[in-house]
């Protein structure tokens, strides 16, 4: 029996939270959006569309809101993209749609298309109209999806739609992956993801929640399914092994993302130092500041010019307060049962252009947290299937290697996309993997068996 999702309203984020991380760039109101809609060139060769990894059809949607036309701009948008909504909270649209605006060329400000695209699904959800799709035509195929993230929910959303039974299975209690769990509150509510699923979910998936899958449980999955989608994202945040890691007070980013919006963690001690300098690192730095850490300082052991997180996080991290310390690299954890600080090395450039510690330059970073940020391992053991330890399906350094045109990985009844295949990308290209893997297993299944 399918396990039914809760409605936002039984599983929320502290109210005291909520108020701390308001949005991050707040919603327009019928008189912001119209004109600003009115404001788009609705470009025939719309670049803003091509730099989509989903493609939604950009102009059109922004055409239906200036003409008033708000339940057909959500279809538009759902048509292309069934996580529409989250995206255009969570989308880094300043290096995507946005960043490809014609209005760059003639020095004016980029359509503010994240908004418009949040103006049109809000209203699709304050109206309380259904999903504007119907589960297609049963063909009595299925398919298990291993994960409930943004990638299995897009491809069980193109399965549905053409009749393919969709089984999506996660070992935590709630579906959308980073959506739910791991993405900064001021940017995707909980509430806001898990409403989101909710309408996904009337096109007839079946959820099926703290349900980990093993070697053993996905062998039984394949011989009652006709196809398998693996969208079991990345693993856990790398450990820096270095003495006093054990320690109370050690934790990660995701795991601190994760306490705020779905556990009743409300606050953080005074001295946080979170080390890594991605884009996660930057949500769990603001993060501590928003629960009320009185210093919080990101440690990385490259420059400014190397760090991964975009331009756009380290500006906002320093405008909430942030400090940055560059070219410094962790030594050990310093304290007695529990945390008291993060001793420190400075790394020089060496002859050979390696970085190197600099002898005698450590220090100790007070502090109360240490927040690990340095990248995900995989979790792709359980694959493994043959005695000399080849994997079921083809791996290159842990990740699923799939043809990126259809999701479909070395052995033909194992589809895959998202994080696991690409090393952790943005919610909207793991939409995109979702969306064609779900449209090449259909493709692939009629092919195989025929039509029903």
């Amino acid at each position: 029996m399918a396990e039914r999702i809760p409605f936002p309203q039984q599983v929320s984020t502290a109210p005291e939270v909520v108020e701390r991380f308001g949005d991050l760039h707040p919603p327009f109101d019928r008189q912001a959006a119209v004109p600003e809609a009115n404001r788009c060139l609705y470009c025939f060769d719309a670049p803003c569309t091509i730099a989509c990894p989903t493609h939604i059809d950009v102009p059109r949607f922004i055409k239906k809101i200036a003409s008033g036309n708000l339940a057909g701009s959500a279809r538009t948008i759902l048509d292309a993209n069934i996580l529409g909504a989250s995206c255009s909270r969570a989308c880094p649209v300043e290096v995507l749609c946005e960043g490809a605006c014609v209005m760059h060329r003639y020095n004016k400000q980029p359509i503010q298309i994240a908004r418009l695209q949040r103006f049109a699904m809000d209203a699709l959800h304050a109206s309380g109209a259904p999903l504007p799709f119907e589960p297609g035509v049963e063909t009595g195929r299925s398919v298990a999806l291993i994960g409930a993230g943004p990638a299995s929910l897009a491809c069980a959303a193109e399965l549905r739609r053409r009749g393919v039974r969709a089984y999506l299975y996660d070992a935590r209690p709630l579906p959308g992956g980073l959506n739910t769990y791991g993405i900064a509150e001021y940017k995707l509510p909980l509430v806001e993801s898990l409403r989101e699923i909710e309408m996904l979910s009337q096109l007839g998936v079946d959820f099926h929640f703290e349900e980990t899958i093993d070697a053993s449980r996905l062998a039984e999955l394949e011989r009652e399914h006709d196809a398998i989608f693996l969208g079991i994202g990345l693993g856990a945040i790398h450990q820096l092994g270095i003495a006093g890691e054990h320690l109370v007070g050690v934790t990660n980013a995701l795991e601190l993302i994760a306490g705020y919006k779905s556990s009743s963690m409300t606050k953080v001690p005074e001295r946080v130092v979170v080390v890594g300098a991605g884009n996660t690192a930057i949500d769990a730095a603001i993060a501590a500041v928003r629960l009320g850490a009185a210093e919080v300082s990101i440690v990385y052991r490259r420059g400014l010019e190397q760090m991964s997180a975009f331009g756009f996080e380290y500006e906002h991290a320093k405008s909430e307060g942030v400090k940055f310390l560059w070219h410094v690299q962790p030594v050990g954890v310093r304290g007695s049962g529990a945390v008291e600080g993060l001793t420190l090395t400075k790394l020089v450039a060496s002859e050979d252009g390696s970085i190197v510690p600099l002898d005698g330059s450590e220090f100790l970073l007070e502090a109360d947290l240490v927040v690990l940020s340095i990248g995900q391992a995989t979790h792709t053991e359980f694959l493994a299937k043959y005695a000399d330890g080849t994997a079921k399906v083809q791996l290159e350094r842990g990740r699923i290697l799939i043809d990126r045109a259809t999701g479909q990985t070395s052995h033909p009844k194992f589809f895959a996309g998202g994080d696991c295949t690409n090393g952790g990308r943005e919610v909207v290209d793991a939409v995109a993997d979702g969306k064609r893997a779900g449209i090449g297993i259909a493709a692939w299944l009629e092919g195989h068996h025929g039509q029903a």
